[in-house]
C-alpha cells in the first residue's frame, strides 16, 4: 500500500512514517519544513519527502493520505484530497487500527514530563527483554529513534491531548485504548484548542472510559485536577505516586537533587535508585514508569537496573556543550511549571554558580500569553533571564517581565542575546536555553561564539 504523509516531519507524524514504512507499506510524506533531525531519521528510513504544501504531491494517488493535525481547511492539498475523493485518515486513527489493535498499550498523558516517562517506561521494558514498539514525542537516547514497531505485544505511546485532525477534533489520546495508562499530571494548556480547564479535563475523562476494568491507572496522589477527573468516574484500579506522604509509590531518601533515592511500594522498601537525572519531577516521572512496567509484568528490580542506564530524552537538559568552563543545556519548557521545575533541578545540581536562563516564549499559548503573569516566579531561581520576544509576541514583554527588575532582560533578535552572553559569560556559568522550538539555532550559534572567544 502507497501512504503519503501530510506533515510528516512533525515527531508523531514521522514516527507514523518509520512504522508504516517497518510493516512493509511504500511511504511518501510532505511538509512545510523539511528539516533535520527529523528529515535525516526518514530519508535513512528510504521514505521520500516533499517540501510544501501542492496537490501534484499526491498525483499518483496514493492508497491512504495520513492527515497530521497542523493542516486545516483552506490548504491547498487538504482541499484538493477532498475535492478528489481521495481515502483519508488521522494519525493516531491510522495507529489504532493498524498497530494498536489487539496489543497491549501502555500510554502516558499528562501536562508535562510524557515523553521523558514515556521513554523511561520503554526503555524498562525494553531492558526486561520485553522489544517494545513506542512511539515518544522526542527521541529517546536509549534508543536514537522516535518510533519503532518492536516485536512483542507491548506498545508504549505518549498520549497527547492536542486535537487529532481538522476533521477530528477529539484529543488524539482516545484512540489509544491503552490497558495500562499513566497520568503524570494535569493543568491548563492548548488555550489555542481548549477554553479552560474544564475542556482539557473532559477529555482526559473520555480517555479514562477507555481503560479497562482490568487494566491499571497510575495517577499522582496529589494533583487535585486529576482527582476530579477520576471522581467522573473510574472503573480501572488506580495506583498512585508521589514523592512525600501517602501513595502506592513514594520516594525516600532523597539527595536535595533527585539524583538518588529509596522507592518505597506498597510501605515496603523496593530498591535504591542512583542515576543521571535530577529533579523533583524527575523522581515522580520514575515513580509512574515503575508502576506501569510493573502492571506488564516487570519487577521493580529490574525496572531499577533500567532506570541507572537511562539517559534522558534529547532537548531534556541536555548538555549541548562545554567551552571556557561554561555549560549549555537544552529544555524543552515551554510552561511556567516545566521552567520552574528545570530552573529548581538546575539550581539543585550547581549550587550557587550562577545560572543564565534564555527563555523563547514559543507555544502557542505561550505567545497568545495565557500564563504570562506566572513567569516571573517560574524564573525566580535563575541569577539572570533573557527573554526572546519578537514583535510577533502578543503581549508586553517588558512590562510582565519587570517584577524580576534588572536581573531579566527582554530582547527581540537572537543577536542581541549572544552579543550578551559574549560580553559577559565567564567560567563556571551555567546557561539554561528553554524553548520548544529551534530558537533560530541560536544552541550552537552561543558554543561557536565562545569557541570564537577563547
Amino acid at each position: 500500500m502507497h501512504i503519503h504523509i501530510l506533515g510528516i516531519c512533525g515527531t508523531f507524524m514521522g514516527g507514523i512514517a518509520q512504522i508504516a514504512t517497518a510493516l512493509g507499506h511504500k511511504v511518501t510524506g510532505s511538509d512545510a519544513g523539511v528539516y533535520p533531525p527529523m528529515s535525516t531519521q526518514l530519508e535513512a528510513a528510504g521514505i521520500d519527502l516533499m517540501e510544501g504544501w501542492d496537490p501534484a504531491h499526491l498525483r499518483p494517488e496514493p492508497d491512504m493520505v495520513v492527515v497530521g493535525n497542523a493542516l486545516s481547511r483552506g490548504n491547498p492539498v487538504v482541499e484538493y484530497l477532498l475535492n478528489r475523493g481521495l481515502p483519508y485518515t488521522s494519525g493516531p486513527q491510522w495507529l489504532a487500527e493498524h498497530v494498536l489493535q489487539g496489543r497491549w498499550v501502555l500510554a502516558v498523558a499528562g501536562t508535562h514530563g510524557k515523553t521523558t516517562t514515556a521513554s523511561m517506561l520503554a526503555w524498562i521494558l525494553e531492558h526486561a527483554g520485553m522489544s517494545p514498539g513506542f512511539l515518544i514525542g522526542g527521541v529517546p537516547r536509549n534508543f536514537g529513534h522516535s518510533a519503532r514497531l518492536g516485536e512483542t505485544p507491548f506498545f508504549v505511546v505518549e498520549a497527547d491531548e492536542y486535537d487529532t485532525a481538522f476533521f477530528d477534533k477529539r484529543s488524539k489520546f482516545v484512540h489509544y485504548h491503552p490497558r495500562t495508562l499513566v497520568l503524570n499530571n494535569l493543568e491548563f494548556d492548548h488555550a489555542d484548542i481548549f477554553d479552560d480547564l474544564a475542556q482539557i479535563q473532559r477529555q482526559f475523562h473520555h480517555l479514562l472510559r477507555t481503560v479497562p476494568g482490568s487494566g491499571l491507572v497510575v495517577s499522582p496522589a496529589n494533583d487535585n485536577n486529576l482527582k476530579a477527573v477520576l471522581d467522573m468516574g473510574c472503573w480501572t484500579p488506580v495506583e498512585s505516586f508521589a514523592v512525600s506522604g501517602s501513595a502506592t509509590w513514594q520516594a525516600a531518601g532523597r539527595r536535595a537533587d533527585g539524583s538518588a533515592f529509596e522507592v518505597i511500594c506498597e510501605g515496603r522498601p523496593a530498591g535504591r535508585l542512583e542515576w543521571s537525572l535530577t529533579g523533583e519531577h524527575n523522581v515522580n516521572n520514575a515513580l509512574a514508569a515503575l508502576a506501569a512496567a510493573r502492571h506488564a509484568g516487570v519487577p521493580v528490580e529490574l525496572g531499577l537496573e533500567a532506570l541507572a542506564a537511562f539517559r534522558n530524552v534529547k532537548r531534556r537538559m541536555e548538555l549541548r556543550g562545554q567551552v571556557q568552563g561554561i555549560r549549555l543545556f537544552d529544555d524543552f519548557a515551554h510552561h511556567p511549571t516545566a521552567i520552574q521545575t528545570t530552573l529548581a533541578g538546575l539550581r539543585n545540581q550547581v549550587g550557587g554558580e550562577r545560572i543564565i536562563a534564555i527563555l523563547e516564549p514559543r507555544s502557542n499559548t505561550m505567545r497568545m500569553g495565557i500564563h504570562a503573569d506566572r513567569l516571573p516566579a517560574s524564573l525566580e531561581a535563575a541569577d539572570e533571564v533573557l527573554l526572546y520576544a519578537p514583535e510577533s509576541l502578543n503581549w508586553d514583554a517588558a512590562g510582565v517581565m519587570a517584577p524580576l527588575g534588572e536581573r531579566c532582560r527582554v530582547l527581540d533578535s537572537t543577536e542581541g542575546i549572544i552579543e550578551i552572553l559574549r560580553r559577559e559569560t565567564k567560567p563556571g556559568d551555567t546557561l539554561l536555553v528553554m524553548s520548544n522550538g529551534g530558537f533560530e539555532g541560536i544552541h550552537e550559534r552561543i558554543l561557536n561564539m565562545l569557541e570564537e572567544r577563547t
